[in-house]
């Protein structure tokens, strides 16, 4: 026999009991989703983090009082509200420490307990606007670029002057035909002159990157109280040669600002681009691993269901087999097409499970403003595996068919 025909015959069969077969298809579909699934949200998340992680520039290095990844309440949080702030005399004495080493120090606050909201005369942006102080380097500190007007000055820090730079997404809703530009705006009950605009940058993470306002940091804090709030501190490294030996010149000017002792633990932290790329992609190991434990169990249990199936074909087309054995089949020809029908219900899954993955795993990712990616080396991964599968759980079935005696078959009834 030819191996189309033998094809032929296993795909004919497996039609004849349409239910049965989908069914146990379906259990190697759940399997692959599950693991599919996963992988390409965390892909995209991934793809989005690493690409949207912008808030620090390059060769940046960010000290603070708070870790990543700290909620709002519970014992974490605690523990480190129970640091003295980094206060605003400080961060400028690490700023002059650190004139030798570099040009940029971004020194930046940010309003974090309230939801402001900009006003200019009877038109209001969404409450939850990113409202902060920082000085001139927080262009480059954070990658924003001006759009109209310019940027904050020495000057307008040293003299806290009450001028402001804002995002497109303001610009839109309280000026949507009519320059921003020496306008005067009211933000959590505080006047300031527009200066300049920054230029559209997008979303990261699901925020808008747009929805911003930033005035000298001696302002903000002058005006809202600089005993309430902690000052970030971004340095960037000259170039990637100098980035290590400019961080450990970053950590002792914080040791010396801070007042810390030899024997004194770090009391502020220390965090990049790269640390929180790292820190994302412990928790994407975690995830995957996990979702590869609970794939493999699915797939092992989808596997002893086809297993399980194809004994019973087998022995449901005993005569079958026995009548296509009498007239000259092979036992090659017998195992081929059990084989085939084996190999055939696990690929259908799992061509199946990784449709539905991916677009289940992009669904999660466009819900969370992610981009759309398709996972190719676990599609062909998933592939391989369900005809490992598919062969290894419908050999001994395969081979028990065609191991039957013919004349024996013949007569089962």
């Amino acid at each position: 026999m030819l191996i189309t025909e033998t094809l032929r015959m296993a795909l004919s069969s497996l039609g004849v009991n349409k239910l049965r077969s989908f069914l146990t298809m379906l259990g190697i579909t759940i399997g692959v989703f599950s693991v599919i699934g996963v992988m390409t949200a965390v892909s995209a998340l991934r793809s989005s983090i690493e690409t949207g992680l912008s808030f620090l520039g390059s060769n940046m290095v960010q000290f603070a009082k708070y870790p990543t990844g700290i909620t709002d309440g519970g014992a974490d949080r605690r523990k480190y509200e129970l640091r003295r702030n980094i206060t605003l005399e400080q961060a400028q004495r690490y700023q002059r420490l650190m004139e030798a080493f570099t040009d940029v120090v971004c020194l930046k606050a940010f309003e974090q307990n309230s939801a402001p909201q900009a006003v200019y005369q009877n038109r209001k942006s969404t409450p939850g606007v990113l409202f902060g102080g920082s000085n001139e380097n927080f262009l480059v500190a954070n990658q924003y670029a001006i759009e109209i007007g310019r940027n904050i000055t020495p000057e307008d820090v040293e003299l806290g002057r009450p001028v402001i730079i804002i995002g497109q997404d303001l610009v839109k809703k309280l000026f949507p035909s009519e320059s921003p530009l020496d306008k005067l705006i009211k933000i959590s009950g505080r006047t300031y002159t527009v200066i300049g605009t920054f230029t559209e940058k997008g979303s990261s993470f699901g925020q808008s990157q747009d929805e911003i306002a930033i005035v000298p940091i001696t302002r903000f804090l002058s005006d809202f109280g600089a005993n309430k709030y902690t000052v970030n501190i971004a340095t960037q490294a000259p170039s990637q040669l100098l980035y290590n030996d400019t961080v450990d010149k970053g950590i002792t000017a914080m040791r010396i600002v801070r007042g810390l002792k030899p024997e004194d633990e770090n009391d502020f932290e220390i965090y990049s681009n790269d640390s929180l790329i790292a820190a994302f992609a412990k928790v994407a190991d975690a995830v995957r691993a996990g979702a590869f434990v609970i794939s493999a169990i699915a797939l092992l249990a989808a596997g002893v269901g086809i297993m399980n199936i194809m004994l019973v074909s087998v022995t449901e087309r005993t005569k079958e087999i026995g009548i296509r054995k009498s007239i000259g089949a092979r036992k090659f020809n017998i195992l081929m097409q059990f084989l085939i029908e084996a190999v055939a219900i696990s690929l259908a899954g799992g061509v199946l499970g990784i449709l539905l993955g991916v677009s289940g795993g992009n669904a999660l990712a466009l819900a969370l403003k992610a981009s759309i990616v398709f996972p190719w080396d676990w599609a062909a991964l998933g592939l391989i595996v369900c005809s490992v599968i598919g062969i290894g759980f419908g050999f001994y079935p395969a081979w028990k068919a065609a191991g039957l005696d013919p004349i024996e078959a013949l007569r089962y009834e």
